[in-house]
């Protein structure tokens, strides 16, 4: 609908251009409507992917929205102008975004690519370790005894345990992309390849050169190289998973736009993983973005700014820099106008407590009035519907509904009622139609209360209840003073910045506790009574 009004401005400007001016003018007013046009129907172009583009990073589209009285209005018709629309910020960003995104899948690759590398080659070792003594030297080798055979399966089983380990820890699907490496991790991966190739310069001068006729030596050397790589496991899950358990820091995190603050207690973890943890909470704990709630207050400021009107009576300031007595003439009458202008809103911020009063007032007073009627119209839509038993199905009634269709048949009786609803706490952008009749088919289906299906309307929920494209922000950025490899320290202060908020995280450390003990005996709990002339005992 943002494009059909958008393409009859196109059309009244151009009318009127060529109606009422001259050539020159009336191509000077075409270019502005063009620009005009396109500045526009730049909220309703979508070339990346609905995760790439959040629904909440545009406040002019969320203005729009507000506006809307119903559900089949907010569609967004991409009309012929609205498709070729694009301004050089739009060509710029577009391309930024792509490089971007071909950077991460490259740098993606190429580490899984090492790590690939890195394991084949660990676990080929052994055997080849094993193997190349029988295809260069055969007839040279001693027999094999009883326990050497034995060290074969010793070998296998430790490969198979190493195999199934190395999989666990580290071949897990990636959680996000960080903009530095980890530096645990790629100190275990140059300890492991220093290793491995330490074990490879000595086989090839004592065994190789040498051609060792004692199979069982090799073996057993093979046998200490698998046992290596175990106790290099276990130290890699020491680093990676066990140093971060114990709570060693208390970060406060407050997102910036409306002050929601959450605590959390991290370990022994670097900026850039403490980071990753506090976003996957964040999206547990937050309650989702809602730029709306905001708009009230920027408005009532911008309103009592606008009747403040300073007058100079002493004429205007000069077109240019004064010197001298001039310039001090201008400074002091600048700061006098800036007294009184402080003067001004002083005096009008002795009322303006009295009007936002009065405003939370009214609006408390509409939403419990829009809640009753809410509450009141769901209770009567629920129970137009009762669920079949298994003896009724067999009889085959007329109207018979699965759950969806009984949500769609008893979602218009309500529907009027709950827009209100989440109009009056500016809501409406976070649910669509399609997200509440699946709600609803979904309490239908498991036989949830009235109650239960409006728990998700009346009170905020955390971000993730939501749809993706509702919260879900392609990237976040941190902002850091230090590096981000460094670790956790006491008043680190770090910023995570997302399109429309950012999230300020400060650390403090666990303070150290130290416990005494008292012992008291048992027997010494002894009491007498006090029995005085006014005691009722």
């Amino acid at each position: 609908m943002d494009t059909e009004s958008t393409y009859s401005g196109y059309s009244y400007y151009s009318g009127r251009s060529r109606g009422s001016h001259r050539h020159g003018e009336r191509s000077r007013d075409h270019h502005k409507s063009r620009s005009k046009d396109g500045s526009r129907s730049e909220k309703s172009v979508t070339i990346n992917a609905p995760p790439a583009e959040p629904l909440l990073g545009d406040s002019s589209v969320l203005g729009e929205e507000v506006q809307d009285d119903n559900w089949g209005e907010t569609t967004t018709a991409v009309t012929g102008t609205s498709e070729h629309s694009l301004s050089q910020e739009d060509i710029v960003r577009i391309t930024k975004d792509l490089e971007d995104s071909v950077g991460l899948d490259c740098r993606r690759y190429f580490s899984l690519t090492l790590a690939v590398v890195l394991g084949l080659l660990v676990f080929l070792t052994p055997l080849a370790f094993l193997a190349l003594p029988h295809l260069l030297w055969p007839d040279k080798l001693l027999v094999c005894g009883t326990a050497c055979e034995g060290l074969f399966i010793s070998v296998a089983f430790k490969l198979l345990i190493l195999l199934l380990a190395v999989w666990a820890l580290f071949f897990r699907a990636p959680r996000a992309g960080l903009p530095r490496v980890f530096v645990f991790r790629a100190l275990l991966a140059v300890l492991v390849l220093l290793f491995v190739v330490s074990y490879w310069l000595f086989y090839g001068v004592r065994i190789l050169d040498s051609q060792d006729e004692n199979y069982q030596g090799i073996v057993q050397y093979a046998v200490s190289l698998v046992d290596a790589l175990l106790f290099i496991h276990y130290l890699a899950i020491v680093l990676l998973e066990l140093r971060q358990l114990q709570p060693a820091f208390s970060v406060c995190v407050t997102r910036s736009t409306d002050g929601e603050t959450r605590h959390y207690n991290l370990g022994q973890l670097s900026i850039q993983r403490a980071a990753l943890a506090i976003i996957e909470n964040y999206y547990r704990d937050f309650s989702v973005h809602n730029p709306a709630l905001l708009t009230a207050s920027k408005s009532r400021a911008a309103k009592h700014l606008a009747g403040l009107k300073v007058y100079n009576v002493d004429g205007e300031f000069p077109a240019s820099p004064a010197t001298g007595p001039e310039n001090n003439a201008a400074t002091g009458l600048a700061h006098s106008q800036s007294r009184a202008m402080i003067a001004a809103a002083a005096r009008r911020r002795d009322t303006s407590h009295n009007e936002l009063y009065y405003e939370e007032a009214e609006h408390e007073r509409r939403v419990r009035k829009r809640k009753a009627r809410l509450v009141v119209a769901v209770e009567e839509a629920f129970t137009h519907i009762k669920r079949m038993q298994e003896e009724e199905q067999k009889k085959a009634p007329g109207d018979v509904m699965d759950p969806r269709e009984a949500a769609q048949a008893i979602f218009p009786s309500m529907a009027r009622s709950l827009q209100k609803y989440l109009r009056t706490t500016r809501q409406q952008h976070c649910h669509s139609m399609e997200s509440i009749q699946q709600h609803l088919a979904f309490c239908i289906t498991n036989n949830m209360t009235p109650k239960a299906f409006l728990e998700s309307y009346l009170t905020p929920g955390p971000t993730l209840q939501y749809g993706r494209e509702r919260w879900l922000a392609r990237q976040w950025t941190l902002v850091s003073e230090v590096s981000v490899t460094s670790g956790l320290k006491e008043g680190a202060i770090f910023l995570l910045k997302c399109i429309d908020f950012s999230l300020v995280v400060t650390a403090k450390r666990i303070p150290y506790i130290q416990l005494s003990e008292e012992f008291i005996d048992p027997k010494s709990h002894k009491f007498v009574l006090r029995l005085q002339s006014e005691t009722s005992v």
